[in-house]
């Protein structure tokens, strides 16, 4: 499932839906942890060739003396107790097959996929048959690629082979606004053991940190702290230190919405180098909602009642239009210091479906 509302992942989403109508092998990059199977299935899902296998591979542990069996198969009884059985590439006909880590090929492996990719027919070790397959390949990397191939490591003539479409999982820390949304998907799939929700300090601390394992690392924090919470919220205290011990100074004082908006909004700014229209990109608002934002005083803030968060996120929401409703209604459950309640915010206040849990959004 891919979540997200963000200016990169609404891209992202889109550019599947563009590729996964086509026929071309298509390169996945980004960091570890962002969700580079998620992307591969998602064109899987989105394609003609839903109906066949997905077919995962890890390159990174293939070594060249299994590459043959476990990617092109092996004859029965071609060594002393060896079986036959298919290689991935059959396994994955009609269907998909994901190339993870394809950078950690080494280079006799490299050679040897190039040829299958040339013409997509496969011979088994051992075996003097050919096996023609129609099998769509996507490739994912955490390292850029092109790089790779300039530092001799990877051969150009595979790169261009396995690269005709390239798609960027973006990071966390480029998407900061979606971390309420998946925050409460990670939630959702505890209720079974817990249920308790994330405290406005808890939710600020994790949307400042800067995320290296990205959604990977975010699931195993909620994970964490669900854990060890012991009343009906998560607070800063039940985060691992690695997440806390970075500007926990800054961490909300003020729980209104306008106040921890305007907070957000600064640290969107300085990411962007000050660049207002850039920041009003990633945060999908208008230059008058931030201008607004950054001129609101402190004081303004902490006089307001909590429970006008709600009747003020609601006017942002009609004000901004009501593709933003799912933003909007993340903030209306950090302001009230109920993010288990974001959903029900949500159906009340009219939005779209798609959200997590109950579809899958693409």
């Amino acid at each position: 499932m891919m979540i997200g509302q963000s200016a990169p992942m609404r891209d992202l989403k889109s550019r599947i839906g563009q590729v996964a109508t086509t026929h071309f092998t298509v390169l996945v990059e980004g960091e570890s942890g962002a969700g580079k199977e998620l992307v591969a299935r998602a064109l899987h899902d989105a394609s003609e060739r839903r109906s066949g296998p997905f077919v995962p591979v890890n390159c990174a542990a293939l070594v060249d003396s299994l590459l043959e069996p476990e990617l092109f198969g092996i004859e029965d009884r071609t060594a002393t107790g060896v079986r036959g059985r298919r290689g991935k590439f059959e396994l994955a006909d009609h269907g998909t097959l994901f190339l993870d880590e394809v950078a950690d090929l080494s280079a006799a492996a490299q050679a040897k996929l190039l040829r299958v990719l040339q013409d997509f027919v496969v011979e088994r070790v051992g075996g003097q048959v050919l096996h023609q397959v129609d099998v769509r390949v996507v490739a994912a990397t955490n390292r850029r690629l092109r790089d790779v191939v300039d530092a001799g490591r990877f051969r150009a003539d595979l790169y261009y082979r396995i690269a005709g479409v390239e798609l960027r999982v973006p990071s966390l820390r480029d998407r900061r606004q979606d971390i309420p949304l998946l925050v409460e998907h990670f939630r959702g799939r505890l209720r079974r053991t817990r249920q308790v929700s994330f405290s406005t300090p808890a939710m600020e601390a994790l949307i400042a940190y800067h995320w290296p394992g990205n959604v990977r690392q975010l699931g195993r924090v909620v994970e964490h702290a669900v854990a060890l919470s012991m009343g009906s919220e998560v607070a800063v205290a039940d985060l691992p230190t690695d997440v806390t011990g970075k500007q926990l100074t800054d961490v909300v004082e003020d729980g209104t919405l306008r106040g921890w908006s305007r907070r957000y909004a600064k640290l969107v700014l300085d990411r962007c180098d000050g660049n207002k229209r850039r920041a009003c990109d990633v945060l999908d608002i208008s230059y008058h909602t931030l201008q607004s934002l950054l001129d609101s005083g402190e004081d303004g803030a902490k006089g307001r009642p909590r429970s006008r968060a709600g009747t003020e996120a609601a006017a942002l929401c009609e004000d901004e239009g009501t593709e933003r409703l799912q933003a909007c209604g993340s903030m209306v459950g950090i302001a009230d210091g109920r993010t288990a309640g974001v959903t029900d915010a949500l159906r009340t206040s009219g939005g779209p479906p798609g959200m997590p849990g109950t579809e899958r959004v693409l």
